[in-house]
């Protein structure tokens, strides 16, 4: 496995608090009915080009990838944390998760229906962000659907500046910048959907869902 400079930190942040995020975040997706909505036309897509293999990357504890299957899909999941993996194992036994980087994925070239990346960059520097979105496109057929969600900002000031995650240095991106790089390895975005923070969120963000295909 390849490893980025800040892989490390953030491999070991998420090891160290694994079975409390497990258990923090379990319904991860049922206050979020605009994400599901979202993750069922991302299933959508991916079955009518053929319903290839899907693959969660940043995958954590696995709860989202098992929604993916719910949806219909041949998922499987992916993460730099063991502890987390090994979570995902035991909630799924009959699904597969490994161990992995997204700059460097053990998948052949063009495998995958479909990639999720579900606020996994957001832990990526501004410089290495580049070589996760090639990776992304390598292994996505053509045709393929890529679903990924990120903090947002278009002020150009912040956008390389972490901020103070609570369990890793973390990034914002700004959607045409994120698009640009996703076009430059030929994939095209088909829709982005903003959200704004609600009241009681702390971080007061906005969220980026970027739908995109693979040319």
């Amino acid at each position: 496995m390849i490893e980025l400079e800040s892989l490390p930190a953030t491999r070991d942040a998420y090891d160290a608090v694994a079975a409390r995020y497990a258990q923090q975040f379990a319904d991860t997706l049922r206050d979020r009915p605009l994400e599901r909505a979202l993750l069922a036309a991302f299933a959508e897509s991916v079955r009518a080009g053929g319903a290839g293999e899907v693959a969660d990357l940043g995958c954590g504890p696995g709860y989202v990838t098992a929604h993916l299957r719910a949806l219909g899909l041949r998922a499987s999941g992916v993460d730099a944390s063991p502890a987390m993996i090994g979570l995902a194992r035991e909630a799924n036994p009959d699904m597969r998760f490994d161990v992995g980087s997204m700059a460097a994925l053990d998948i052949a070239d063009g495998a995958l229906g479909g990639v999720l990346s579900r606020f996994s960059i957001i832990h990526t520097p501004p410089q290495d962000l580049p070589a996760v979105v090639a990776e992304f496109a390598r292994v996505l057929t053509p045709g393929g659907q890529l679903l990924i969600s990120c903090y947002a900002t278009d002020n150009p000031a912040i956008r390389t500046q972490p901020f103070d995650h609570s369990v890793v240095t973390a990034y914002r991106w700004s959607p045409d910048h994120l698009t640009g790089m996703l076009r430059d390895v030929g994939v095209s975005e088909v829709a982005r959907v903003l959200c704004e923070p609600k009241p009681d969120d702390k971080r007061q963000f906005q969220e980026l869902q970027l739908l995109a295909a693979k040319n």
